[in-house]
């Protein structure tokens, strides 16, 4: 029995030294399986939270989406997709500055990663930094010619730095790529309508509706457009069209209002002022230009209160200062009709500057 005890123990102890005493190999070996079983757990975590911050982006939750996201990078700084969706998410949250960053480590992971100059030029223009944001679009240019949307952007920034007969340039292309574009249609029409080529702008709007009948917008910019024309009827027509598709849009009442004092009918335009006001009581121009019309009926006191509220709204809206000053003339404050015309042709108002110039000292 003894004999057995001690055979018992020596093989004990053989196995004992054989757990332990490891080769460097042997080492190594169990090192790169515990760092690959590491990496493992790091990608499936990562791609876990890619998808958990995917599913929130679809419902727009936004920012739980970029805690997703940045859960994902944390978990694997090389996962391309995480940082470009980061990037999205933060655009639509209107967090340019952030965008751009992401972008930025986007880009310096994989500089061939071509759609993050798309979403980069947008984050820039978001900025206001034209010029990156131009640089940027043609870089997805040349890395996307076929993407209309890369052209359509970059005819929106365009238009914004008024740089209108480029902006046509790129969304004629936009056309060519998807003729079925009905917003690009409606912005080379803007363009057109910017420049004074106004018969040619309602074309392209007319081209617009054709893709798409259910802009209210559209129909909103024909209408001023014809207006501008002196088309009143077809204008009118226009304006009662995206009435009917969006009851509640009020730029289309205070273009109508417009069209209408145009034709001399003040009290019917009085009618669609309200209208704008009571949909969006803190528009300025309706303010203004029912105070025009209530100038015209001989409500003075009336106008002034109306462009009291447009002045009230934005203190740098000119022609609510000339409205003003002619109310106050007929109140009798010549005095601050002339400070009102005065500050109206600060704003840059030539009827300011023919008011002042007309009828006060200085």
């Amino acid at each position: 029995m003894k004999i057995y005890l001690l055979i018992g123990l020596t093989c004990c102890l053989s196995i004992s030294f054989a757990q332990e005493d490891l080769t460097e190999q042997e080492k190594k070996y169990q090192d790169s399986i515990a760092q690959v079983n590491q990496m493992s757990a790091a990608t499936e975590l990562a791609q876990k939270s890619y998808n958990e911050g995917i599913a929130l982006f679809e419902q727009k939750k936004y920012k739980t989406a970029i805690t997703k996201f940045e859960a994902s990078i944390q978990a694997d700084p090389n996962f391309k997709a995480s940082y470009y969706n980061k990037a999205i998410a933060e655009n639509k949250l209107n967090n340019f500055k952030a965008s751009v960053s992401s972008l930025d480590a986007l880009l310096k992971l994989d500089p061939m990663f071509e759609k993050a100059y798309l979403q980069r030029a947008l984050a820039h223009q978001g900025n206001q930094n034209f010029g990156d944001a131009e640089t940027d679009y043609n870089r997805a240019i040349k890395a996307e010619p076929n993407n209309p949307k890369v052209y359509y952007n970059f005819g929106t920034m365009l238009f914004l730095q008024k740089n209108y007969d480029s902006a046509i340039e790129a969304f004629s292309k936009t056309i060519t790529l998807e003729p079925k574009n009905a917003f690009a249609y409606n912005d080379r029409g803007s363009c057109k309508r910017m420049l004074g080529k106004y018969e040619a702008a309602v074309k392209d709007y007319e081209l617009a509706t054709r893709q798409n009948p259910d802009l209210a917008f559209v129909f909103n910019n024909i209408g001023s457009t014809k207006t501008k024309l002196k088309q009143y009827e077809e204008a009118l027509k226009a304006f009662n069209k995206a009435i009917s598709i969006d009851p509640k849009f009020y730029l289309a009442y205070n273009n109508k209002g417009v069209c209408l004092m145009e034709m001399g009918k003040v009290d019917e335009a009085i009618k669609d002022f309200d209208k704008c006001i009571s949909i969006n009581a803190k528009y300025a121009p309706a303010y203004s230009n029912r105070a025009g019309a209530k100038f015209k009926t001989k409500a003075y006191k009336a106008a002034k209160a109306d462009a009291d509220k447009a002045i009230q709204l934005d203190s740098e809206f000119a022609d609510a200062y000339v409205n003003r000053g002619m109310a106050k003339e007929m109140l009798r404050d010549m005095s601050g009709a002339c400070m009102d015309w005065h500050k109206a042709r600060e704003l840059g108002s030539p009827l300011g500057k023919h008011y002042q110039s007309t009828n006060c000292s200085n």
